[in-house]
């Protein structure tokens, strides 16, 4: 009986245990949601970055230029900004990027370096939080703000 009870919670941890593959397609799916995020950026281009949110996600800076400031945004404000039209391009670069998956549930945490035209402006770290609800959304980002070690 204890072999069988073994072999049950085997195949059971098995069989409800998410493949590699599994795993790196939804990467490779929350790393596109992540990086449309930019690419609208670059093309201030709002009607692609809308359908990246959740409908009830929320926006939270921390900005180290005004110490003790934390920043709550709407979504619609950052939508607003992404679609104002501009002279300089405004680009964000990632990297040290770090994806975790727990079945619906995704975070993505990255440096970033934000330019505007060809200059650096701030830089920081990126949190994104995701929630798959047939499509992967964005139902939080966080960011750090700060001009110092970039």
């Amino acid at each position: 009986m204890r072999r069988l009870s073994s072999l049950v919670f085997f195949v059971g941890f098995v069989w409800s245990a998410p493949s590699a593959a599994q795993t790196q397609g939804d990467e490779a799916e929350i790393l596109a949601v992540v990086n449309r995020v930019f690419e609208g950026m670059r093309r201030v281009d709002s009607a692609m970055v809308r359908p990246l949110f959740h409908a009830k996600a929320r926006l939270i800076t921390v900005d180290s230029r005004s110490p003790g400031a934390r920043i709550e945004e709407t979504v619609e404000a950052f939508i607003r900004f992404v679609g104002q039209p501009r002279t300089e391009v405004v680009d964000e670069k990632l990297s040290n990027v770090v994806v975790k998956v727990d079945g619906a549930l995704a975070s993505v945490w990255a440096d970033y370096k934000l330019f505007r035209g060809t200059t650096l402006n701030h830089c920081g770290v990126d949190h994104f939080l995701l929630v798959k609800e047939g499509t992967w959304k964005i139902i939080e980002l966080a960011d750090t703000r700060r001009r110092e070690k970039c």
